[in-house]
Order: C-alpha cells, then sequence, then structure tokens
C-alpha cells in the first residue's frame, strides 16, 4: 500500500528532475524550461504518474508564471499595442484555422472534424513562450509585449470560435455565443472596476500605514481570486493572473511583490509546471498518429508564424521582430488538449485525432524555446 505522503517523495524527485534538467539545458546553451520539459517526458515513462496534487500544483505554478509576467507588464507599452495585439491576434487565428482545417479536410474528408481541429490548432499557451523571454531578458520588449498582448486576444477569439462550431453541431452541448461574448464582458468590467479601487486603495493606505510585510500576502490572494473568476467566466485562469499581475504593476508595491512571488514561484511551483506538461504526455498515442501529427505540427506552426508575423509586419515591426513575434505564438498545450478532449466526447473529432493533437502540443513546446533563443539572437 502507498503511503500518504507518497506525494512528497514525487515532488522532490520532480524538484530534482527540473533543476537536473534545466542545469543540462543551459550547458547547451538552450532556456532551461526545455530541460524541465523533457525531464517531465522522461518521468512519465512509468517512473512518476501525473497525479491530482501534481496537477493542482502545477496550475499554481503557471498562475504565477503569468502573474509575474503581468507585474513586469508597461501599462502604457500595453496600451499603445492594442492595435498591434488585434492584428497579431486576428492573424493568428485565421492563418492556423484556414491551413489546418484545409490539411485535414483532404486528409479525413469530414468537413465538421477539419473545423474543430482548426479551432484546436488556434489556441496559444504563451507560458512557454513567456518563460523563455524571462530568460533571455526579452519580456519588456515591444516584442514580448505584443505576444502577451495577442496570446490574450487569441484566448477570446478562440473561445468564440469554439463557442460557434459546438453550436453548429450540438446546439444544447454549450452556452450560446451571446453568454459566452456576455461572460467575457463582464470578465474584463470586474477586472477594470475592481483593479482602480483596488489602485486607488493601496495608494491611500500606503501613506497612512506601512503594509510592506503584508502586500505579497493580499497580492497572491487578489491573484488566486482574480484566475478562479476569469476560468468561471470563461476566460482561461492564467489570463485572470496575467491581469492580477497588471494590477499591481501600477502600484508602488510592484518590486517588492516581485522579487518575493518570483521566489516562492521559480523555487518550487513553476518547475513543477513545466515538468508536469511532460508528465502529461502520452507518447505512445502521440507516436500512433504520427502522419496527421506531423501535417498538424506544421500547419499549426506555420499559421502562427505567418499569420501573426503579418500582422506585425503591418502593425511597423521589422521583419525579424515579426519572426521573433510569430515564433512566440506557436506553442500549444493544455488548452489545445482540452479542447481536443471536448471535441472527442460529442463525438466531433476521434481517438486517433486527438493523438495527434497530443503529438502537436509535445513538439511545439518543445521547439519553440530553442527557436524563440535563436530568432533573439540573430
Amino acid at each position: 500500500m502507498e503511503s500518504k505522503l507518497a506525494f512528497l517523495l514525487h515532488i522532490g524527485v520532480i524538484l530534482l528532475a527540473a533543476n537536473i534538467g534545466g542545469i543540462i539545458s543551459k550547458k547547451f546553451k538552450q532556456p532551461a524550461v526545455l530541460g524541465q520539459i523533457l525531464a517531465g517526458l522522461i518521468l512519465g515513462m512509468g517512473i512518476i504518474e501525473k497525479t491530482e496534487t501534481i496537477s493542482h500544483l502545477a496550475e499554481i505554478g503557471v498562475i504565477f508564471l503569468m502573474f509575474l509576467a503581468g507585474l513586469e507588464t508597461d501599462v502604457n507599452e500595453l496600451k499603445a499595442s492594442g492595435k498591434s495585439s488585434s492584428l497579431i491576434a486576428l492573424g493568428g487565428v485565421i492563418t492556423p484555422f484556414l491551413l489546418v482545417s484545409t490539411g485535414i479536410y483532404f486528409i479525413t474528408d469530414n468537413l465538421l472534424a477539419s473545423l474543430f481541429m482548426g479551432v484546436i490548432s488556434t489556441a496559444t499557451s504563451v507560458s512557454i513562450s513567456v518563460q523563455t523571454l524571462r530568460e533571455i531578458d526579452q519580456m519588456r520588449s515591444k516584442q514580448g509585449i505584443g505576444i502577451l498582448g495577442a496570446a490574450i486576444i487569441d484566448d477570446v477569439v478562440g473561445i468564440i470560435l469554439l463557442t460557434v462550431i459546438i453550436g453548429l453541431v450540438k446546439p444544447g452541448a454549450n452556452s450560446s455565443l451571446f453568454v459566452v461574448v456576455a461572460k467575457i464582458g463582464i470578465f474584463f468590467v470586474i477586472t477594470f472596476i475592481i483593479g482602480y479601487l483596488l489602485i486607488k486603495l493601496l495608494s491611500k493606505i500606503s501613506s497612512k500605514i506601512n503594509i510592506e510585510d503584508t502586500i505579497v500576502g493580499y497580492a497572491i490572494i487578489f491573484c488566486f481570486i482574480l484566475a478562479y473568476l476569469s476560468e468561471e467566466l470563461g476566460v482561461a485562469a492564467i489570463t485572470g493572473a496575467y491581469f492580477a499581475g497588471v494590477v499591481f504593476s501600477m502600484t508602488s508595491h510592484r518590486h517588492r511583490i516581485s522579487h518575493e512571488i518570483h521566489k516562492i514561484s521559480y523555487l518550487i511551483f513553476t518547475p513543477i509546471f513545466f515538468v508536469a506538461i511532460g508528465l502529461g504526455v502520452d507518447l505512445k498515442s502521440a507516436i500512433s498518429a504520427f502522419g496527421i501529427g506531423i501535417i498538424l505540427v506544421i500547419l499549426g506552426a506555420l499559421g502562427k508564424i505567418i499569420g501573426c508575423g503579418f500582422g506585425a509586419r503591418i502593425s511597423g515591426f521589422d521583419g525579424t521582430k515579426a519572426l521573433q513575434i510569430g515564433i512566440g505564438m506557436i506553442p500549444r498545450a493544455e488548452v489545445a488538449i482540452i479542447i481536443a478532449n471536448l471535441g472527442v466526447a460529442i463525438d466531433i473529432i476521434n481517438g486517433q485525432q486527438l493523438a495527434a493533437v497530443i503529438m502537436m502540443v509535445l513538439i511545439t513546446t518543445l521547439i519553440t524555446p530553442s527557436l524563440l533563443k535563436w530568432s533573439f539572437a540573430r
């Protein structure tokens, strides 16, 4: 019988593997995140299972990662990048959707399955790129801000597209398009109001009371609540965490909060998140759908590079920066697998197509850190 405290051993092994993987990766002049994901793949070969406890700790890791990204965001730069982020996101949704849908249709001759696979290909998992940008000190560059802004819009547009496709197939399977759009709107209104009030309150309190010792705790509470609220209203939890960071980036405590959260996150939670990505990949399933998986990877990656790159170019970025932004939008992760599982559950796609999505997640997650580092080193 397994000990109730076996999870402590698992966490210890995961953290050790993350550290070793990170060190080896850096030795080869690659981002640490790549070594951590590969460590997860190795551990997932019968050494450690991805339990509910590990999944929860990993979720905290990605929430902290996006909270830190928000803290490091220059709000004026984010506002200024609104137009370019919208164009990048639009290109990053339309192009992969069209390429993947067309490519899969030629193979399967199934229009609905092809459209659904196209929707899956629009989902960007920016957490991989955020970590790499942090490592190469490009998080606050115009390209970094463009990637973050586009990923948020990308997420919202992807949810709306998914709702439309499911609504066409199973009218009762999901909320109506109006309800989904209304929920997303409510989330952004609530975030704006709470953020505005919190900034004003902290400004008044700070002039009267020293809250330096307690502000980090309250920042974490706010981050978790906003992440939960965003998930409940149909926007990814990481989007809520990111905006929680943006709110605190406009206060005088941003550096203290960033410093303390960075220590907590990078010692425990963030390494667990990246190892858990590797743990969650079923290699046998991914290999079994190699043919369709490769098509999905190539068309999905090209869709982001071409679509987001074109959006960046017409926004005023030069060719090199447009390429960097396109590469930063390549990775897909848990969101793509969640959507694919939903597709299997309502009989739009089959098990082989789900396996192909897992392969796309695995390959795009592995290639992005190295490609992103290469593009900035040019």
